[in-house]
């Protein structure tokens, strides 16, 4: 099984979502957005960004 998104909405309202491994771990949670919208938009940036994103030592 590969990795997913999960969309959900936090204690506040807002929407957000984390990024879990195969086997389950959460490997990275967003920010929070005031819509669903946003959300969406922030997972579709991650998925065209993340794949040729280079390893900076700062």
């Amino acid at each position: 099984m590969a990795g997913k998104f999960e969309l959900y909405t936090d204690k506040s309202g807002e929407y957000r979502f984390r990024l879990k491994a195969s086997n389950g771990e959460v490997i990275a949670i967003s920010e929070g957005y005031s819509s669903k919208a946003g959300a969406l938009s922030g997972i579709e940036s991650v998925q065209r960004n993340a794949p040729g994103a280079e390893i900076v030592e700062v």
